[in-house]
């Protein structure tokens, strides 16, 4: 780290280098924080968790209680041990027929204020918060709506993964139906097979994230499988993360990392969170700190912190284990005198 500060003070490295650098040293290095507790509300499991990009201050989470619980994360007391108080209960209420699975708000328009829901009904419903009722419908699953996710660099673009076994990219501007259906196979499935045309999995598929840079699209299924997709194409780019373990009926939360060299996704795996490289597959690591199957983790990116939602009813924060600037000072004076 000294040599990117060298670096960096002599013009030599572009200061993002030494930014990126550094957030994935604390990406890799991030453990469970024994300092902080997020206020136990929850009744049950803890299905969703979401942080709002502005300041990366407030995070929702919602519950098979059907409570909404919005956290304040900022450490008020400055005391190295605090709690996350729960702040208060919604302003305004949508109501649904049926289990709602999953929603999610653009983190990136300036020209709407539409909620993508996701429900036991095929349907995909947009709802307005500017008029306060459902202005959209999108239809073209055949199943209940697991998970849905709208992309961080096309405002109008949203994607949806169904239990049946599709995942479909819409324009929401658009009447005439979805942009494209993910194909696991590329077009290339032989007509032999028993699989179904323009599957994204051989099994539900409950989760999906956007890269924060929205180029590429990662899924999750019940066939615990984990794919990427180029945005753009629609292409199945083959990387192969092994069995990533899914047992999950409704939607599974994951997250990706944000400004890191490489990016990194955080996917629930039974009572732990696995860390994989988004570009490579590689398992770098499991984070153990759950008694019970984790359903949902969200990622902070200003700080490199990772929140986990479990059926044990408990929230978990994981931090950047805290490095020991001393002795690395200490060591590479050692090094110098040796080297004399």
């Amino acid at each position: 780290m000294l040599g990117f500060i060298s670096a960096r003070q002599a013009g030599l490295d572009d200061p993002l280098r030494l930014r990126r650098a550094e957030s994935t040293r604390r990406v890799l290095s991030l453990e469970l924080n024994k300092d902080r507790d997020v206020e136990r509300i929850h009744g049950s499991g803890v299905n969703t968790l979401d942080i709002e990009p502005v300041e990366g201050r407030y995070m929702l989470s919602g519950g098979s209680d059907g409570v909404i619980v919005l956290y304040d994360l900022e450490n008020l007391s400055r005391k190295p041990n605090y709690t996350c108080k729960a702040l208060c209960s919604p302003a305004d209420v949508f109501q649904f027929e049926g289990t709602v699975y999953c929603h999610h708000m653009s983190p990136v328009a300036t020209k709407h204020c539409l909620i993508a829901v996701g429900t036991k009904s095929p349907k995909v419903q947009l709802c307005d918060l500017k008029s306060g009722s459902c202005s959209h419908i999108l239809q073209g699953h055949r199943q209940e709506v697991l998970a849905v996710s709208w992309s961080p660099r096309h405002e109008y673009v949203l994607a949806t993964a169904s239990a049946d076994s599709r995942v479909k990219l819409w324009d929401v501007r658009r009447a005439s139906g979805c942009l494209t259906t993910l194909d696991q196979h590329n077009g290339e499935k032989s007509k032999a097979s028993s699989e179904a045309v323009n599957t994204a999995h051989n099994g539900r598929v409950n989760g999906l994230c956007y890269t924060s840079d929205g180029l590429h699209l990662l899924t999750v299924g019940t066939d615990d499988r984990m794919r990427l997709w180029n945005s753009s194409t629609g292409e199945n780019t083959l990387v192969n993360y092994g069995k990533v373990s899914n047992e999950s009926r409704k939607g599974l939360k994951f997250s990706v990392s944000c400004g890191c060299s490489p990016e990194f996704a955080f996917v629930p795996y039974k009572s732990t969170i696995a860390v994989y490289t988004i570009f490579s597959g590689e398992l770098i690591t499991m984070l153990r700190g759950h008694y019970n199957t984790v359903d949902c983790c969200v990622f902070q990116p200003n700080f490199q912190e990772l929140y986990s939602g479990s059926k044990d009813c408990n929230i978990l924060a994981w931090i950047p284990a805290l490095r020991e600037p001393v002795l690395e000072e200490v060591s590479e004076k050692v090094m110098n005198i040796l080297s004399v």
